[in-house]
């Protein structure tokens, strides 16, 4: 008899083993309620999903650098300076690429928000 500290008896872990057979030997969902696969992505999401998101590379629209920098940033660094927001950067582990960047624009420059940063951002590299 084994006595070890597993939370689900033998019984649960053979209709869990079976309950993922389908999904196993398919490689897709093979659930008929539609409502428990995961949402795929809309056409027009950014692609952040493909690396660090540069200041001047092909996939850095304004959408996607305004999306990073929001999401790493949040409001609350708002409004400051591009040293200030470097290091906010730099604390939040960002991308080296984006804080560069971002210490590039010019000093006496204030930001509001994360669109403003963006568009400084995009018009600086391009």
């Amino acid at each position: 008899m084994q006595r070890g500290s597993a939370r689900l008896s033998v019984h649960r872990d053979e209709e869990m083993k079976h309950e993922l057979q389908g999904l196993l030997r398919s490689g897709h969902p093979t659930r008929s309620e539609e409502w428990h696969d995961p949402e795929p992505s809309a056409e027009d999401d950014p692609a952040v999903w493909g690396g660090p998101v540069a200041p001047g590379s092909p996939r850095a629209s304004l959408a996607t650098v305004r999306l990073e920098l929001g999401r790493i940033l949040g409001r609350s660094s708002f409004p400051a300076g591009p040293g200030a927001l470097a290091m906010g950067l730099r604390r939040r582990n960002a991308p080296d690429t984006l804080v560069e960047a971002v210490r590039r624009l010019p000093h006496k420059d204030r930001y509001a928000n994360a669109q403003e940063l963006a568009q400084a951002l995009v018009g600086s590299s391009g």
